[in-house]
């Protein structure tokens, strides 16, 4: 990883309607991931049903904060799909993340998008540093 951090998207499908359906489940799951990945949870998880114009698309959404960035869930029972976003500028193991997620809610399949963000977000103050200083030299030269 070299930019700022690691954006896990998994979105599921064929999942277990109950355990989509649970909103206990859904703030359980974000209450403690976070320490599970060796994140720093610094709000409680917020978790809402949502209810669409059609029944068929009511869900539930929730987020918890992390120092590190966020975790996010969004569940739409009736249809047996829901996206989990794990966004964090400290590494973690996206392969067990997934692994996970498919076990708590009983994926039957998943699809995984794993980005590196901000991939010129300077880490490292000193070679940050040092990377203007050159283009400075650069510049004042031509």
């Amino acid at each position: 990883m070299m930019g700022f951090g690691q954006h896990l998207m998994v979105d599921g499908y064929g999942g277990n309607y109950e355990k989509l359906a649970t909103l206990e489940l859904i703030y359980q799951f974000l209450d403690s991931y976070p320490e599970e990945i060796r994140m720093t949870k610094i709000m409680p998880p917020y978790v809402f049903k949502y209810c669409g114009s059609k029944p068929e698309d009511w869900g539930l959404s929730g987020v918890v904060l992390i120092a590190e960035s966020h975790i996010s869930v969004h569940t739409f029972p009736e249809k047996r799909y829901l996206s989990v976003d794990i966004f964090s500028c400290k590494e973690f193991d996206a392969e067990q993340a997934v692994k996970t997620i498919r076990e708590i809610f009983e994926l039957e399949r998943v699809e995984i998008n794993l980005l590196d963000r901000g991939q010129e977000f300077p880490k490292d103050i000193d070679l940050a540093a040092n990377i203007v200083y050159q283009d400075r030299l650069f510049k004042a030269r031509n």
